[in-house]
């Protein structure tokens, strides 16, 4: 299933009547007012997600700052939003889907299918001329049954030892992986053996996801091949999850490590590399160096 829905297809189903939750996930680093910014102005019907509170736990340093939500606590914010069984969910924010990247990758680890971001997101939405609505959405309740484990991840662990047998994507800006500036983590540079692919490169000037045969050339000029594993980790565990839809628009399946550099970095025993090469691996490893669950094919009991 891909992880893109248009404009076009998206406004023809409203008008047709076909159930369609909408979620908008307004958030960027920095800037707390997401929901303020949702109340001025949101899709019609759309329900605000909040990020911090409802996709993420409270911070915690050998976490990193946005640790996955247990399996119950993720039902019940679905529920919330209205979610019920077969619904097609669309979600989107203002930051082309920066954000909303991660309410995506978490519903379809939960088991939904029909689960997809707008393309383009509200920026799209209004230039195509259509409405948008103020105040707060409050839907009925939902009973969607949710499960995990459908998306691959990794753990520290096998994040320390990727690089040794597939491509370890750092989707963080060029200059935080190099370790010129770190604005928010404890140490600044990158996981050794990682390669640098800012999720920035995953759009255009629009916000829009670039096709897939360009995301095609994008990845290969980082080294993804078909048949070599690759992951993907960020800052923590949100934009690399954008990563993870636009290398599945590629045709490339991808693992995703939640704890990211946040949590790398909080954990003093482990190495950082710094500058534009990958750096050398060393030997420290976690769990003795093996992947945790299974990164081919979900996530089983990953440490997190």
């Amino acid at each position: 299933m891909k992880p893109l829905m248009d404009v076009p297809a998206l406004e023809a189903r409203l008008a047709a009547g076909h159930r369609t939750v909408l979620l908008d996930v307004r958030w960027v680093l920095g800037d707390p007012h997401g929901r303020d910014h949702y109340l001025a102005g949101h899709l019609p019907g759309a329900v605000f997600v909040d990020l911090a509170s409802e996709l993420s736990d409270p911070a915690v340093p050998d976490r990193g700052r946005h640790p996955l939500p247990s399996a119950g606590q993720f039902q019940e914010s679905a529920r919330r939003w209205g979610i019920r069984k077969g619904d097609v969910v669309v979600a989107y924010d203002d930051s082309a889907n920066m954000a909303a990247a991660r309410v995506w990758w978490m519903l379809r680890d939960a088991g939904l299918d029909e689960v997809y971001l707008l393309d383009g997101g509200l920026g799209a939405w209004i230039a195509a001329g259509l409405s948008v609505e103020a105040g707060p959405v409050h839907p009925t309740p939902g009973d969607v049954e949710l499960g995990s484990g459908r998306m691959p991840v990794l753990d520290a662990g096998a994040a320390a030892a990727w690089p040794r047998q597939g491509l370890l994507l750092d989707a963080r800006a060029g200059e935080r992986y190099r370790g010129e500036v770190e604005p928010v983590d404890p140490r600044a540079g990158h996981i050794p053996g990682a390669v640098s692919a800012p999720t920035t490169g995953n759009v255009d000037e629009a916000g829009r996801f670039l096709s897939p045969a360009e995301l095609q050339r994008r990845f290969k000029s980082v080294g993804v091949t078909a048949g070599r594993p690759v992951a993907v980790y960020c800052g923590s565990g949100v934009t690399a999850a954008h990563e993870v839809a636009a290398l599945e628009l590629a045709g490339f399946p991808a693992a995703l490590y939640p704890g990211s550099f946040s949590e790398w970095s909080n954990r003093p025993g482990l190495p950082v590399a710094t500058g534009p090469e990958p750096g050398d691996l060393g030997t420290e490893t976690l769990n003795g160096g093996k992947p945790a669950g299974n990164p081919a094919g979900g996530r089983g009991s990953v440490a997190l």
